[in-house]
C-alpha cells in the first residue's frame, strides 16, 4: 500500500471516528443544536447530502416545535448549503431568506450572492453582496462574490476596487491574482503579474480558466475593431 492510500485510510478511519462522536453527542444532548448542525455539516463536505438533508429536516421539526429560533436559523443556514451543494439553488436560496439572526446575516447575504451568481442573475448577486459587504467589509469571500459579479456584467473598474481589496490581505488566492489580471487587461494596465502569479499558486485552477484570457483577447479586438 503507497503512502498516500496509508493517509487516505488514515482520513476514512478519522472521519468515521468523527460522525459517530457527533451521532454519539446528539443521542446524549438532543436538545443541543450545534450538535445537529455539525454533523449535517459534515455530512455535506462528505457529499452525503440525502443523509445531510434528512437530518437538518428532523432537526428543523425539532427545534420548530420548541420555537427557538436560534437553532432554526442555524439549520435552514445548514439546509440551504446543502442544496446548493446538489445544484438546487431556488431551494437554497428559499432557505437563506429565511434567516433573521443578527449573526448569520453576512453568510447568509454572501450564500444568496454565490446562488444568484449560478443563475448569472449577476445583478442579484452584487445586491446581495454589497449588504453581506456592508457587515463584514473585509471579508475576501464577500468581496471575491462582488468582483466577479461586476466583472461579469463587464463593470470592470468597481470589480478592479474589490480585487484590489482582497490582494492588500490574502495575496495568496490564485482566483483573486487571475480576475485581476483579467481586468488590467481590459483597462490597458499591466496584467502579466497576476497572471504569473495565478499559476504559481494554482497551476490547475489557472489551466482551467486560461480560456477566458483568449476571450477576453477576442473582446478587446472586438472593440478595438468597433473604435476605428
Amino acid at each position: 500500500m503507497s503512502n498516500q492510500e496509508i493517509n487516505r485510510e488514515e482520513q476514512k478511519k478519522q472521519t468515521q471516528k468523527l460522525v459517530h462522536r457527533l451521532v454519539t453527542a446528539i443521542d446524549e444532548e438532543p436538545d443541543k443544536f450545534n450538535n445537529y448542525y455539525d454533523l449535517g455539516a459534515l455530512l455535506t463536505r462528505l457529499n452525503d447530502f440525502e443523509q445531510a438533508e434528512e437530518l437538518f429536516m428532523k432537526a428543523l421539526g425539532i427545534f420548530e416545535k420548541k420555537n427557538d429560533a436560534k437553532a432554526v436559523n442555524l439549520l435552514n443556514y445548514g439546509l440551504g448549503n446543502v442544496y446548493y451543494s446538489v445544484g438546487k439553488i431556488n431551494e437554497a436560496i428559499k432557505q437563506y431568506n429565511k434567516i433573521d439572526d443578527a449573526k448569520l446575516k453576512a453568510d447568509s447575504y454572501l450564500m444568496l450572492a454565490q446562488s444568484y451568481m449560478k443563475q448569472k442573475n449577476y445583478q442579484q448577486a452584487v445586491a446581495y453582496g454589497l449588504t453581506a459587504h456592508d457587515l463584514r467589509p473585509q471579508d475576501p469571500e464577500i468581496n471575491q462574490a462582488i468582483g466577479d459579479s461586476l466583472l461579469a456584467l463587464g463593470e470592470f473598474k468597481q470589480a478592479k476596487n474589490y480585487y484590489d481589496l482582497i490582494l492588500k490581505r490574502h495575496p495568496g488566492r490564485a482566483d483573486t491574482q487571475f480576475n485581476r489580471g483579467l481586468v488590467a487587461m481590459v483597462l490597458g494596465e499591466p496584467y502579466q503579474d497576476y497572471l504569473n502569479q495565478s499559476q504559481q499558486l494554482d497551476p490547475d485552477y489557472y489551466a482551467q480558466s486560461e480560456k477566458r484570457i483568449s476571450d477576453i483577447e477576442h473582446f478587446l479586438q472586438k472593440q478595438s475593431g468597433q473604435d476605428k
